[in-house]
């Protein structure tokens, strides 16, 4: 049934203040922007609508000629995988809210043939074991064409259906079984016997059990309709990568010899009947992939696989690389072979995995395994940016920091691939700059941007994670959203998505502003969840005060916002909300200084009482400049060296780093690299949540250092709103020698420099034309121009 990927071109589009710009090649005919379709969202009849179920649609179609372009708009609840001719060609739609429903559009011309043509779409509801981050109305399918030409294809009653029901959920206590938070949906139990194979293909008879598809509703676009279900606005990012990917290792196996070209595909692996065969597979690295498993025969037999990041020993997982006398424990598929020829079993969903295991039951007959394969999948970043040194060792972390960012990074970034496959804006300002950095692409920050936008709740304030199916609001949160909206500000000129966004900050800003203590002149207490970090020192991650009131760490988060805020509106001609952000942060910051700042320790307690201290509370401090000038340097190096303070997580530490560089001490950030080498000698192969004891291996808000190689120790930055200047301040620490790259909107900054002596520096640096800026070393300043220059100091 399941072909290799086929990479197309679609199009993708950004909804700005000026209407809908198209961001790539295909073009979307406007009108169908300007009211309802012609086509109708169809479903399969006399089944629960909202409850679990895969779907089969069918749609035969005659062509005079093979069509230069054939461009259709495609979309479903929950989700499709379209196939022309029995190739795949298109997954989706893209994750969002009921009234930003996305629907993709590509050109199917390639795959299209003179004379007899079959369209066919999967479409799945998981009903109420779906994703937290999958929202849903109920099961359907919509399929558009562009033009006159392209409506023969337009879903409605003339298209075939058929209610699978070779599949079941599997793997639904996944929480309670790994005896944690995990929401990413339940596997695949499969009953080959009753798969209808072949059903994409043009030759397959769609007659006995295929029914005429009911029509359910009229599609709207954004702006128009008045009993809509789903509101649809075009896809914005492009379509996620598949490659291939094979299995390199066999690490464990009992019950049958495996045969030795298996994994690389040079040779099937024989089972005999009525035999229970275990196989413990090594990726070597984390991955996320669709596995595909091919079988024949085997008919009565299972096929139990489960995916894990690292196996365990009584609750530990210890070396990632370590196997012995460890088990596997995670989330799972079942295929149920039939004894057909060349059987394909692949999730509906992507897999999340490292370890991957399969668990045998032949029956009557015997059972050959013909191939097994991953297809990575994820967003197709492409990496432009380079960092090297004279340490080597910061090579891995940045190629492990950047399977870190891919493998959390889909049709929304990802929190955690392996858990939870949700949006937060906590890991998405961390993850959007690592984007930035690394890759240039701006269009998943953008879609993230305008996510958290969407999810406003009725108080002003953004959800903590969105999509989301459940609610969810962190505060805090809501004010990284900001940060958000200002990192694009700085980082690229594009003033109709960042202005269309002030109202809303606006509202985040003000909710804060209602819930200061007057009397203390600091934040006071606050509603729902004021989570920071997971601090073992912080219950369910949020500080003392945040929720009783006057938290230090919390109140200067605030300060540290409205002084991003502040420039932004400026910017926009709001003269009086901006000096009104830069007075109120000023206030703030004097009182929280004056309560909490505890002379005796030269540090800033977590609240007035001055009972506790945490990391936290002086980063943001200094972050926020509560703590004057003079004084930051003696307070950040008791923040790295008092090990009294409750600790900052891998998380925290990018505000850790923030805040050595405005205390001027970023040359300590080298040295402050531990964490992430203690992670690679632990066998780790991407960066993990938490330090261990953790739950996720693969937790994109530990890939810092993949944007702090380039904007602290090359010391890249924005200098000016837009990246119309730039400003180079390099912060080698230990290091003699560093060469960076990264992509700016008009081409390529490169940076290469050498320590000369104790105090002098060469270096060359190469701007794209007409961008100015300046190179800082040691106090001395050199003004920067497009094109090479050399320079020694």
């Amino acid at each position: 049934m399941l072909m290799l990927y086929v990479k197309t071109l679609l199009s993708a589009f950004c909804i700005a203040l000026a209407g809908i710009v198209q961001a790539q090649d295909t073009t979307l005919n406007p009108l169908l922007m300007q009211g309802s379709w012609p086509s109708s969202w169809i479903t399969c009849p006399d089944v629960p609508q909202r409850a679990y179920g895969v779907y089969h649609f069918r749609k035969e179609i005659s062509l005079t000629q093979k069509p230069q372009k054939f461009v259709v708009h495609v979309s479903a609840d929950n989700r499709y995988r379209l196939f022309v001719n029995g190739k795949a060609v298109c997954s989706g739609p893209a994750r969002g809210d009921l009234y930003n429903w996305y629907f993709e559009t590509i050109d199917i011309a390639p795959f299209l043939q003179a004379g007899r043509n079959v369209l066919a779409a999967l479409v799945w509801n998981m009903g109420e074991h779906a994703a937290v981050a999958q929202v849903s109305d109920q099961t359907a399918f919509l399929l558009q064409g562009d033009g006159r030409p392209e409506y023969v294809v337009n879903t409605n009653s003339t298209w075939k259906v058929l209610h699978n029901r070779a599949y079941q959920p599997c793997s639904v206590d996944n929480g309670e079984r790994l005896r944690t938070y995990m929401v990413i949906g339940p596997g695949d139990s499969v009953t080959a016997a009753r798969y209808p194979w072949g059903w994409e293909q043009p030759a397959y008879a769609d007659t006995s059990g295929w029914l005429s598809a009911r029509r359910i509703a009229q599609p709207e676009p954004s702006g128009y309709g008045s009993d809509n279900r789903w509101t649809l606005v075009p896809r914005t990012i492009p379509l996620l990568e598949e490659t291939l990917q094979k299995i390199p290792a066999i690490r464990r196996v009992t019950g049958i010899e495996p045969a030795a070209g298996f994994l690389s595909g040079n040779q099937p692996l024989s089972i005999p009947a009525h035999k229970t065969v275990s196989l413990l597979l090594d990726q070597t690295y984390n991955t996320l992939a669709y596995p595909e498993l091919t079988v024949s025969g085997g008919k009565g037999s299972s096929i139990k696989i489960t995916y894990a990041e690292a196996l365990y020993k009584e609750g530990r997982k210890d070396n990632r690389n370590d196997v012995e006398g460890k088990n596997m424990i995670g989330n799972y598929d079942v295929f149920m072979p039939d004894g057909g020829s060349k059987r394909l079993f692949r999730p509906l969903w992507m897999r999340t995995y490292r370890y991957m295991q399969l668990d045998i039951q032949t029956g009557d007959e015997p059972l050959r395994l013909d191939e097994l394969v991953g297809m990575y999948t994820g967003y197709p970043f492409q990496e432009k940016a380079r960092f090297a040194s004279n340490d080597t060792s910061l090579k891995r972390i940045w190629d492990v920091g950047w399977r870190t960012a891919r493998l959390c990074a889909g049709e929304t970034y990802f929190d955690c691939p392996y858990y939870e496959q949700l949006q937060y804006e906590g890991d998405t300002r961390i993850q959007s700059l690592i984007s930035l950095y690394v890759t240039g692409d701006d269009r998943l920050m953008r879609k993230a941007i305008q996510n958290f936008y969407n999810s406003r709740v009725p108080e002003g304030l953004t959800q903590g994670r969105f999509p989301s199916n459940r609610l969810q609001v962190i505060p805090p949160f809501s004010l990284y959203w900001v940060s958000m909206v200002y990192d694009y500000f700085m980082h690229r000129n594009d003033p109709a998505f960042t202005g269309q966004f002030l109202t809303a900050i606006q509202g985040v800003l003000n909710w804060y502003e209602q819930r200061i203590d007057k009397q203390k002149n600091m934040l006071g207490p606050m509603k729902w969840w004021n989570f920071v970090d997971w601090n073992r020192a912080f219950p369910g991650g949020t500080p003392d005060g945040a929720n009783d009131g006057n938290s230090s760490i919390v109140t200067l988060q605030y300060v540290y916002t409205l002084q991003q805020a502040a420039p932004l509106f400026e910017y926009f001609g709001k003269n009086y909300e901006a000096q009104h952000y830069r007075e109120l942060a000023a206030a703030l910051t004097k009182n929280t200084y004056q309560q909490c700042f505890e002379a005796t320790r030269g540090l800033m307690a977590n609240t007035p009482l001055k009972t506790t201290f945490s990391q936290h509370a002086s980063i943001m401090a200094v972050l926020a400049g509560a703590v004057p000038e003079n004084q930051q340097k003696a307070v950040m190096q008791k923040v790295l060296y008092d090990t009294a303070l409750s600790q900052a997580t891998f998380y925290y530490r990018f505000y850790l780093t923030q805040a050595l560089k405005k205390a001027g001490m970023a040359n300590l950030y080298y040295s402050q690299l531990a964490p992430w080498r203690g992670m690679l000698e632990k066998g780790l192969t991407t960066f993990a949540e938490n330090p261990d004891p953790t739950r996720s291996d693969c937790h994109a808000w530990s890939a810092s250092p993949n944007y702090d190689f380039l904007a602290t120790i090359c010391g890249i930055m924005p200098a000016a709103p837009g990246f119309k200047k730039v400003q180079i301040k390099p912060e080698l620490g230990e290091l003699v020698r560093v060469s960076g790259r990264m992509p700016h909107p008009a081409g390529d900054i490169t940076v290469s420099v050498e320590r000369k002596g104790t105090q002098g520096v060469t270096a060359e640096i190469e701007l794209p034309q007409g961008l100015q800026g300046e190179f800082i070393w040691n106090g001395k300043t050199v003004a920067l121009k497009g094109g090479k220059q050399q320079i020694s100091l």
